[in-house]
């Protein structure tokens, strides 16, 4: 123990009265033998040791300053009648205060900063006191240095901002002053200056008591624990999504256990199987309520199959929930489809599992039992939501013109650099892959091909000007990996990116369990597939004036996938559903399909050419006499229309009603062109021309469209129809094999105007 023992001594209490203040505060220039200062060489030696253990010069203003520390130091000790190295660390923080305010009310007047620094010293060196956040906004730096020596201290920060500097770290900046902070407060906890003696209880320790608090500080000291980690000396911090697997509450007690033992064992993926387990607990409530007999799984049979499935086709929402919190207004709104396929899903795969693994006898079949209804199957099926075409020329337009203004900034400036930002735009926009596929891309993913050659990437290369830009994908969610072209402004962005991109640590890519290099890493961190949905895509939304949802829903990252293969699969040469397929990395054309939606301006133009009023109208032009209808010639009889056959003309009043409009039998209303008749009528001045439509049957559409032996299997139909006068044409004389010709002036249209 230090100078003996804990309670003060009656002569030193008296001595340090006798002395008084001006006489411990010239501490430098007194008189070790004089009997006051003797009397208390026990508590003057350790803070003379400490003091000369100070990496400090020894300038006046030191002088000064370490000579009132110890005068407050002694003071009080006489006033609490016990040394200083016995003192708690309540006690402690009482002498150097919670902060600045605190000190200055329980020192003496003159005691300033400065003397509450160097009494943080002796409380670190002689009172065994590390307890600095509880200091406020002390600085420790200086007093790293000052305890360890400014040398060691500062090297052993270069070390850990190099690390930092090389992974992109804005921490890794000389001028930054919250990197020192946090490691010379590692360094005091840890009671020593070398990062070899940091191992990850220290960071434990940090984390568990808050020391730190939130917010930038437990940021920093991530990023150390990393650096610290890269260096060798202690492990990674562990990656924490902030989500908890909630307890598993209300269900009963044998359900639990087994939907517990089953999370335990599936080798689902972590998302998938905590949804599944919070679907099982689900059910496990229901049973607790409407079918206590079937707690326990051994006991499910069909008949509770059937129950469990009639019952969740009347469920509401938040029906049997834990909590019903965020479920604002959709509380006792019917269940979704999909929401009732999925939670049967769930009971299917814990129940198939568990006979698979033979803890359950196989007493019915999960997939019959528990199948989806087709009721509720008939509403499932993928619905791409394809983003309005003038939209998204707005989206590409903002995408590929990016500038550092667009990006959001915090507290530090960029989070990401614009050339990372500006490449995962653009990915987004040209690419047609899933954020996750994104997310995993592979540094030197893009590849140049030209005339079936590949040509390098680096950056003194010129690329062709027709030259491939190729894509490598790596395994995603429905097959495995492969190659797809790309626009060349994507393959330049990467590239631009991929030049600048500092070097990072592999990762372990979580899908397929490798290390991997990933393009868009940054920190050390791989950039997270919802940056796109939470960062990303409100970029180019907020420049191009478009808001970030439209009638359809929020624009995602799924929509542009969508309408890439939507545009693709309409556009002039459109993409086979195959080449799409391909493409797009599906794994059967059946999911292609709810992809590749034919856009209403497609439909449009297909319809229009498929000519539907125009295959069943035809137009003819029909000439009408205005003298006979003004002096009433035609409402006693005289013809005043006449219908343009082409080789003549036909002045039957009701000729879209003759059997024989369109292989005329040259009636008694015929009159044929090259008759003096014909050419009085054409002659007239007063003549009146226009167009009527008549609609066709299928045989004289067919007599019209498709030649000779259409119109002469018309002619045989028709050679006992009456005519309008009412001979048949076999009583004209006139040979049904005959080759009569159709309207010739007959034209498509829809302009015309009926009489």
């Amino acid at each position: 123990m230090i100078g003996g023992g804990v309670v003060l001594r009656e002569a030193e209490v008296t001595a340090i009265g006798e002395l008084g203040l001006g006489n411990l505060r010239r501490l430098k220039w007194h008189d070790p033998d004089a009997p006051g200062w003797a009397a208390i060489r026990r508590l003057l030696r350790p803070l003379e040791l400490a003091d000369s253990s100070l990496d400090s010069p020894p300038t006046s203003h030191r002088c000064r300053a370490t000579a009132d520390a110890t005068a407050v130091l002694l003071l009080r000790c006489a006033q609490s009648g016990r040394a200083y190295w016995g003192w708690t660390a309540e006690e402690w923080v009482e002498v150097v205060g919670a902060d600045q305010a605190g000190f200055r009310r329980s020192a003496p007047a003159w005691a300033d900063d400065a003397v509450r620094s160097y009494v943080a010293n002796h409380a670190y060196l002689l009172g065994a006191f590390n307890e600095f956040h509880r200091l406020g906004s002390f600085q420790r730096l200086p007093l790293a240095r000052r305890i360890f020596g400014r040398t060691r201290v500062d090297s052993e920060i270069r070390k850990v901002r190099a690390v930092l500097a090389g992974w992109g770290y804005q921490l890794g900046r000389d001028d930054d002053k919250l990197l020192p902070m946090v490691v010379c407060q590692l360094f005091l906890l840890n009671r020593s200056p070398h990062l070899e003696d940091l191992a990850t209880e220290p960071f434990d320790r940090v984390r568990a008591e808050r020391l730190f608090g939130s917010g930038a500080r437990l940021n920093t000291l991530h990023a150390v624990q990393r650096a610290v980690a890269a260096l060798g000396f202690c492990r990674p911090p562990v990656l924490t999504t902030g989500r908890t697997t909630p307890k598993a509450g209300g269900a009963p007690q044998v359900w639990t256990q087994w939907v517990e033992r089953w999370h335990a064992t599936s080798t689902l993926t972590p998302n998938t199987r905590g949804g599944v387990r919070s679907n099982l607990l689900k059910i496990g409530r229901w049973a607790a309520a409407e079918q206590p007999d079937a707690a326990d799984p051994a006991a499910w049979t069909r008949q509770t199959c059937a129950s469990l499935v009639a019952a969740l086709d009347r469920m509401n929402v938040g029906d049997y929930a834990e909590r019903t919190i965020g479920l604002k207004d959709r509380l006792g709104k019917p269940l979704e489809a999909s929401t009732k396929a999925s939670q049967l899903a769930a009971v299917r795969t814990f129940f198939r599992d568990c006979q698979e693994w033979e803890w359950l006898p196989r007493r019915f079949d999960p997939q019959r039992a528990l199948a989806t209804p087709r009721s509720i199957a008939a509403l499932l099926g993928p619905d791409p939501r394809v983003i309005a075409d003038d939209i998204w020329a707005k989206l590409l337009w903002a995408g590929l013109n990016l500038e550092p203004d667009d990006l959001p900034v915090n507290q530090a400036g960029f989070f990401y650099p614009l050339e990372l930002v500006r490449a995962v735009t653009l990915t987004w926009l040209f690419s047609g892959q899933r954020s996750d596929e994104i997310a995993r891309l592979r540094v030197g993913c893009i590849r140049w091909q030209y005339d079936g050659h590949n040509i390098r990437g680096d950056a003194s290369d010129v690329l062709a000007r027709d030259a491939i830009c190729l894509l490598d994908v790596p395994t995603h969610k429905t097959g495995t990996s492969f190659t797809k072209p790309i626009d060349p402004l994507m393959g330049e962005a990467i590239e631009a990116w991929q030049a600048i991109r500092p070097a990072q640590p592999k990762m372990v890519d979580r899908r397929t369990g490798e290390q991997a290099d990933f393009l868009f890493a940054f920190r050390a961190r791989r950039v997270p597939a919802t940056y796109i949905n939470g960062t990303i895509i409100p970029l180019p939304c907020r420049k191009a004036g478009v808001p970030a949802a439209d009638v359809r829903g929020n624009i995602t990252s799924h929509r542009a996938r969508s309408t890439i293969a939507s545009q693709l699969y309409n556009a002039k040469e459109p993409m086979t559903l195959f080449e799409l397929q391909a493409w797009l990395g599906h794994r059967s054309p059946q999911s292609t399909q709810f992809y590749a939606k034919i856009t209403p301006t497609t439909l449009t133009k297909a319809y229009d050419d498929a000519g539907y009023f125009a295959r069943n109208v035809r137009t003819i032009e029909v000439l009408l006499d205005r003298d006979a209808v003004t002096n009433g010639a035609a409402a006693a009889g005289q013809p005043w229309q006449y219908y343009d056959l082409g080789h003549g003309f036909c002045n039957y009043t009701f000729f879209e009603q003759c059997q024989h409009r369109m292989a005329c039998a040259k009636c008694d209303f015929y009159t044929p062109k090259n008759s003096t008749k014909a050419q009085l009528l054409e002659a007239k001045e007063n003549l009146q021309r226009m167009s009527v439509s008549i609609p066709l049957t299928d045989d004289e559409r067919a007599a019209v469209d498709d030649g000779q032996a259409a119109l002469d299997r018309l002619l045989d139909q028709l050679i006992d129809v009456p005519t309008p006068a009412g001979p048949t044409p076999r009583d004209l004389s006139i040979p049904a094999t005959a080759t009569l010709l159709p309207i010739v002036d007959v034209r498509q249209g829809t302009d015309s105007l009926r009489p």
